[in-house]
């Protein structure tokens, strides 16, 4: 049988200290001047402002990460390596040659592909995306393939990508605003050193030709490192952007504008509010004991969980302080579990806010129950 287990532990140090400031409400505009917005610490997973953000709205260039996110894991497999060549292909460029925003790749130019993910991050370069993809995949369709691939194993269940930039395809390329924070999640925590380099410079130069790189925080927000922004006329304007400081990390995603100055006003706004307007406390240190959860044919009959990183929680400034934490999964477990495996969830709720979930982890193996302990097992679960 498959059931929500909920087990409630008590908040480390009890009632978190107070303050005399008050909340403020998040600084963003209409419905109507930025219909699509989403605010998370993904430090913690916890969000801080959402307007609509399960809703599907085509990401146009914002679809550059997720080619720049599978380049990433290529290169880390050995499948793709930075100091590499690829030819423009002579009908590629004369499809892509200055076709929205370009990196001004000429025709059967041999670019390296360190020089090609700085141009797609950077300056949204839709010739070098096309021809990333043709020269590692050797087509478009391929690295498609590869893009969808990350995105399902990423859990961007409501996304589809059928062009590797983001350049009108009729509806075929689509996100919501949940998949594009996991997507900005991962290739910041996956890939901190390509991210470090690749995105988030002031601008670009490639063939004498010096371009600034459009980003409406990057050298605005204290700690804003990208990520990308986004613009067709089907689409409107739209931005996926972070900004880490400290070991915090905030992303926003503002969608559907369709003015620069609200766009750019709505991350800054946000972005600035998520980490002005609530107190950030520790509740648990990483690879602490907070519980246990039921396990079935196991040759233990539960199994302790155990913290993966420091868990945070954001609490509104100057609301009431208490904080309630949970651990919720599907069970009982099955056994075999592994050491270190992820089995349940530490849920955080906070007064005025939105919970926070943190993943948790089995601190020790369960084996599979031999003959005689499933019998004692049976019987013991009769009077438990």
């Amino acid at each position: 049988m498959r059931f929500l287990g909920i087990l409630a532990i008590a908040l480390l140090g009890a009632v978190l200290p107070g303050t005399a400031l008050g909340q403020s409400p998040a600084p963003i505009g209409s419905e109507e001047d930025v219909p699509i917005a989403l605010l998370v610490d993904v430090t913690s997973d916890q969000v801080l402002f959402a307007r609509e953000a399960d809703r599907r709205f085509v990401p146009a260039s914002i679809t550059k990460v997720m080619t720049l996110f599978h380049a990433f894991e290529l290169i880390e497999e050995g499948n793709l390596d930075p100091r590499q060549q690829f030819q423009m292909a002579p009908e590629t460029w004369e499809e892509w040659y200055r076709k929205g925003s370009t990196m001004f790749i000429g025709a059967e130019d041999r670019v390296l592909v360190d020089d090609l993910l700085m141009g797609i991050a950077n300056v949204s370069a839709n010739d070098g995306s096309i021809a990333l993809a043709e020269g590692q995949a050797g087509s478009v369709e391929n690295w498609l393939d590869g893009m969808n691939s990350r995105a399902r194993a990423l859990g961007m269940t409501n996304s589809h990508f059928g062009t590797p930039n983001g350049w009108p395809d009729e509806g075929r390329t689509f996100t919501n605003a949940f998949d594009l924070v996991k997507l900005a999640k991962a290739i910041a925590r996956r890939h901190p050193e390509k991210y470090a380099r690749y995105v988030g410079r002031n601008g670009f130069r490639y063939n004498n030709i010096a371009q600034n790189n459009r980003d409406p925080m990057i050298g605005r927000v204290k700690g804003a490192d990208g990520m990308k922004t986004g613009y067709t006329n089907e689409s409107g304007l739209g931005y996926l952007g972070s900004a880490k400081r400290g070991d915090q990390r905030l992303v926003v995603v503002v969608a559907g504008t369709n003015r620069q100055d609200i766009r750019a006003a709505a991350a800054r706004g946000l972005i600035e509010w998520g980490f002005a307007a609530f107190d950030r406390v520790q509740v648990a240190r990483k690879g602490q004991w907070v519980g246990s959860a039921r396990v079935q044919n196991g040759d233990a009959r539960s199994v302790s969980l155990e913290t993966v990183q420091p868990v945070f929680v954001n609490v509104p400034v100057g609301s009431e302080r208490d904080v309630k934490l949970s651990i919720a999964y599907d069970g009982p477990l099955r056994a075999p579990i592994a050491a270190g495996s992820r089995v349940a969830t530490l849920v955080v709720e906070v007064p005025g806010g939105e919970p926070a979930r943190i993943p948790l982890v089995a601190q020790d193996a369960v084996g599979e129950a031999g003959f005689f302990t499933r019998i004692w097992n049976g019987i013991a679960g009769w009077f438990s």
